[in-house]
């Protein structure tokens, strides 16, 4: 949900999603808002963080102590009930004097007089099927705020216009190019973003321009962009730093049960696929040779969505642009054969890893050896 200024809410007002940070961040905005606005002494933060049932009936009744308390040092007061976690499918939420209580206080705020008092509530997760988020929708403004994920098709594009905010707050000013950098070295996570951007400012100093070469000095590569790492060392056909980078991939895997060897080839696959893609967008005239991040932005928007996959899994578009923007010229040092026996090889890899007792990584060096280092005239032309 787009954010508006604290000034144009509705007294009522709940700020809620998995992007906690930012929850944080919106909620206590508006707060500070509203006492900026309305003056006075008197405004209230309860803490909602609760543990069960019995913690959240307390923590309703000094909410509802608070609204009905008039303030003595001003005309009006901002009540902030925080970090709520019992709207949702929590535990304490499921107890049935826990829903019947705010049930009744659904009741209470649709009649309450909202004349001298704003009510501000943030938390993780809600039901929207219960009466209290029904009547918080009706009487007030929610904003939702559901984080960012890899499976979103614009996550990147959520990600450059969070980071613009925040530069913007901040008095800095960052180059297209050195925003797509950052935002495909942290990945999406919106709390690391905003901490790389700290970072950032801190680097700088006085200085208000963030160029790319700021970027790489100081931002921390997270996961996804080590694995970036990997598919550009792949791209650029450097045989000893693929595998130094697939080495280094590999021995993280023994501390983290997440990563597998099929992961990793599940990378180096879309590596291959968006470079064929580039090389048949080039060929079809959709897009040129640019080394310029805008100009080749641009030109994506021109290429015709109907004439490639619908399933964002297989879509190029639906990859960062700055990632697409930094393979197009790594795309002249395969040919479409080559690319297409990639492909193959890259597929009997994923039998092998599956199917066959061979040791996996010998297996994803052995297939990225056999691809990287063909010797065909084309490869050393490139060169």
């Amino acid at each position: 949900m787009p954010k508006s200024a604290a000034s144009s809410l509705s007294p009522v007002v709940l700020v809620w999603g998995a992007d906690e940070f930012t929850v944080k961040q919106r909620a206590r905005e508006i707060y500070q808002q509203w006492r900026a606005e309305l003056g006075g002494q008197d405004h209230e933060i309860i803490d909602a963080a609760v543990n069960n049932s019995g913690e959240a009936l307390k923590a309703v009744a000094l909410l509802r102590e608070a609204l009905q308390t008039l303030p003595f040092f001003g005309s009006a007061k901002a009540v902030w009930f925080q970090n709520c976690n019992f709207l949702g499918d929590e535990r304490a939420a499921s107890a049935q004097a826990v829903t019947e209580t705010l049930a009744e206080l659904a009741r209470e705020l649709k009649a309450f007089s909202w004349r001298d008092v704003r009510l501000l509530i943030s938390a993780a997760k809600v039901d929207k099927r219960k009466t209290f988020y029904k009547t918080l929708e009706k009487i007030g403004t929610v904003e939702g705020y559901a984080g960012l994920s890899i499976d979103d098709r614009d996550w990147a594009g959520q990600a450059e216009a969070m980071a613009l905010r925040q530069l913007k707050a901040l008095g800095k000013i960052i180059s297209d190019e050195a925003l797509s950098e950052l935002v495909a070295s942290v990945g999406p996570n919106v709390r690391q973003l905003n901490n790389e951007i700290e970072k950032l400012t801190l680097f700088l100093g006085d200085r208000p321009q963030i160029e790319v070469g700021d970027v790489t000095a100081v931002v921390t590569r997270n996961k996804q962009a080590r694995a970036f790492a990997l598919g550009d060392a792949f791209g650029d056909r450097d045989l000893p730093r693929l595998l130094r980078c697939l080495d280094e991939e590999l021995w993280e895997m023994k501390f983290d049960n997440q990563k597998t060897e099929i992961g990793l080839l599940y990378g180096l696959i879309a590596k291959v696929r968006a470079m064929i893609f580039l090389k048949e967008m080039l060929r079809e005239g959709w897009l040129k040779a640019e080394g310029d991040y805008n100009r080749f932005k641009a030109q994506l928007e021109r290429v015709p969505r109907e004439a490639l996959p619908a399933d964002k899994r297989f879509s190029p578009l639906a990859m960062n642009p700055y990632v697409l923007f930094k393979a197009l010229p790594q795309t002249r040092r395969y040919s479409v054969a080559e690319l297409v026996r990639a492909m193959e090889l890259l597929l009997e890899c994923n039998r092998q890893l599956i199917f066959s007792s061979q040791d996996e990584a010998m297996v994803l060096q052995r297939a990225v050896v056999q691809i990287v280092s063909a010797s065909e005239p084309y490869a050393r032309r490139a060169a």
